[in-house]
């Protein structure tokens, strides 16, 4: 009979148990890869359908304000780039222009606006090269002169005084009326309004295709802008027309029409669904786009 040490049973029970306990760690952890997919596969609380809707629309608001601009200008005497500026010249071409700036204030206030209504904006100085009489050699000889300019602006929060105040401002010379920009006082209230239409609209949408698949709407999961009110005011929509009988008798009628302005808006709005004929699919969704 042959004996084996004590050291070596020692030894072979100890590589004995490595080798089970490496066994069982190898066994867990393919359980665990088996196990992870079927976690996944069914999960205790599938996705709750949810609808998707985009709405966009709009109001159109008369305008009740009006912004005038206009310019005065006076110019000193056109000389030749050899001679020297006159600065008597430049002194007198700015009294005239104070002087038609005044006027015109003043004309501005017989109609019956405030004083803060109307803004005489600073004094602009513009050096002008201009053409001047030809030479021998055939050329143009070029001549400077000096602009002096003052812009006057005048805002209207009664539109019925628009006729009256035009004519004021013609009669006063003004040498250049640069249009009238149509606008509203209260932008907010109209912006507001925009997308309040905008909401319902989508509430609507919302409501015909929950109707129309038997289910129900549920609370809603997720609002959002698509499109900000946009607001621009109306530059060109001013148009005076002329009776051809009435001016014959009594003068040229102008009417001015303002017209509209448009604010547009866009939302997007998802809403969960309820009641037992809502689908229950994963990832479900119902979807609607203007």
């Amino acid at each position: 009979m042959k004996l084996i040490p004590l050291s070596s049973q020692r030894l072979g029970s100890t590589g004995l148990r490595s080798q089970l306990l490496g066994y069982g760690l190898l066994g867990g952890a393919f359980l665990a890869l088996l196990s992870a997919p079927l976690a996944h596969a069914s999960p205790s609380h599938p996705p709750q359908p949810s609808l998707h809707v985009q709405a966009q629309s709009w109001v159109e608001v008369e305008p009740d304000k009006a912004t005038l601009n206009a310019r005065l200008w006076e110019n000193t005497p056109a000389l030749s780039t050899l001679e020297e500026s006159d600065s008597s010249a430049l002194s007198d071409a700015r009294e005239r222009l104070e002087t038609r700036a005044s006027e015109l204030i003043a004309q501005m206030e017989a109609t019956g606006l405030e004083r803060n209504a109307i803004n005489a904006g600073s004094l602009n100085v513009y050096p002008e090269h201009i053409q001047g009489p030809r030479k021998e050699g055939g050329e143009h000889e070029t001549l400077q002169r000096t602009r002096l300019e003052r812009p006057i602006t005048v805002e209207l929060t009664d539109l019925d005084q628009l006729s009256e105040v035009l004519d004021a401002l013609i009669a006063a010379g003004v040498n250049s009326l640069d249009g009238v920009q149509f606008d509203l006082q209260d932008r907010d209230a109209a912006s507001d309004e925009a997308l309040v239409k905008a909401l319902e609209k989508a509430q609507h949408k919302a409501n015909l295709m929950a109707d129309s698949l038997e289910t129900e709407l549920g609370h809603v999961q997720r609002i959002e802008e698509t499109q900000s009110p946009i607001f621009q005011p109306r530059m060109m929509a001013m148009r005076a027309e002329s009776d051809a009988a009435g001016a014959s008798q009594s003068g040229a009628a102008s009417e001015y029409r303002p017209g509209t302005i448009r604010i547009d808006a866009g939302v997007s709005v998802e809403w969960a669904l309820k009641g037992p004929d809502a689908p229950r699919r994963p990832g479900s969704d119902v979807a609607a786009q203007e």
